[in-house]
C-alpha cells in the first residue's frame, strides 16, 4: 500500500496549511494534491480539464479532505494574475505552491522559434511568474512552501523541456538564497519515469518493460503516488532545513554519482 493512501507514522504538522496545485488534474500533480488534502491542507487544484477536478474534489471529500477545483489554462498571458486572485479568495492566503504543470517538447533542429517559446512559456515562464505572483503573501506571513516538478537533466535529444527544467532549477536556486531568511523555502523534484498518461500513449508495454530491464535498477517504472510522497514531505514545517536542491525520485535511473 503507498503511503498517500494510509494514515502515515508522522505527523506533518500541515492541518492549518492552504495550498495551490497545478496540473492537479492526472498524474503526479493529482497525486500530491490529493496527498497534501489528505494531510488536512485546503488545496486549490488546478487544470484545464475540470471534469478530473470535479472527480478528484469528491473522491478526496470522500476521505475527509478538501480540495477546491480550479478549471483553468496556464498558458493564457495572465494566468499568474488569475490564479493568485482565485487562490486568494478561495483560500485566504496561499502557504504552499506545488508547480507541476508542464509537458515535454521534443523538436527538430529547425524548430521555429514559437514552439521554442512555448515550451518555454509552459515548463518555465508560467512557474516564474505563478511563483512571484503569490510570494509577496508569502513573505508578509514569514512561511512559505514552493515546490517544482521538473525533470532529469540527461537529454536523450533536441527538447525544449530539457531547457526549460534546467532554467526552473538555475531560477529555484538563486530565489532559494534570496527567501530563505524569510521562512521561505524552494525545491524542484525531478521524476524519473513516472506512470502517465504520457507515459503510456509514448510508450508501449514492451519498451517500458525493456527500459526498466536495462536502465532503473529499481527494475518499474514508478507510480505518480511514490513522488507525491517526497513533495508532501518538502512541503511541511519538518522539512525547514531544505532548500535549493534538486531531489530526484527516479528509481535510480540518474546516472550522475552527486
Amino acid at each position: 500500500m503507498l503511503l498517500t493512501e494510509r494514515k502515515p507514522n508522522m505527523d506533518l504538522d500541515l492541518k492549518s496549511k492552504t495550498a495551490v496545485v497545478s496540473g492537479a488534474s492526472i498524474g503526479i500533480g493529482r497525486a500530491i494534491a490529493r496527498g497534501l488534502a489528505l494531510e488536512g491542507v485546503r488545496v486549490v487544484g488546478v487544470a484545464r480539464r475540470k471534469e478530473l477536478l470535479d472527480q478528484l474534489a469528491q473522491e478526496v471529500k470522500a476521505a475527509g479532505g478538501t480540495l477546491i477545483p480550479v478549471a483553468q489554462d496556464i498558458m493564457q498571458e495572465d494566468a499568474a494574475r488569475k490564479l493568485t486572485a482565485a487562490a486568494l479568495a478561495e483560500l485566504g492566503h496561499v502557504d504552499i505552491l506545488v508547480n507541476n504543470a508542464g509537458g515535454s517538447r521534443p523538436l527538430p533542429v529547425d524548430a521555429p522559434d514559437s514552439a521554442w517559446d512555448e515550451a518555454l512559456s509552459l515548463n518555465f515562464t508560467r512557474y516564474r511568474q505563478i511563483t512571484h505572483a503569490l510570494l509577496p503573501q508569502m513573505i508578509e506571513r514569514g512561511w512559505g512552501r514552493v515546490i517544482n516538478i521538473t525533470g532529469k537533466s540527461e537529454p536523450e535529444g533536441l527538447n525544449a523541456a530539457f531547457a526549460a527544467k534546467a532554467a526552473v532549477h538555475a531560477w529555484a536556486k538563486g530565489l532559494s538564497r534570496d527567501v530563505g531568511r524569510l521562512g521561505i523555502t524552494v525545491n524542484s523534484i525531478a521524476p524519473g519515469r513516472i506512470m502517465s498518461e504520457q507515459i503510456r500513449r509514448n510508450y508501449p508495454p514492451e519498451e517500458r518493460e525493456r527500459f526498466s530491464r536495462t536502465e532503473i535498477p529499481a527494475g518499474r517504472y514508478g507510480e505518480p503516488e511514490e513522488l507525491a510522497v517526497m513533495a508532501v514531505f518538502l512541503c511541511s514545517p519538518l522539512a525547514n532545513y531544505i532548500t535549493g536542491t534538486v531531489i530526484p525520485v527516479d528509481g535510480g535511473l540518474r546516472r550522475y554519482q552527486f
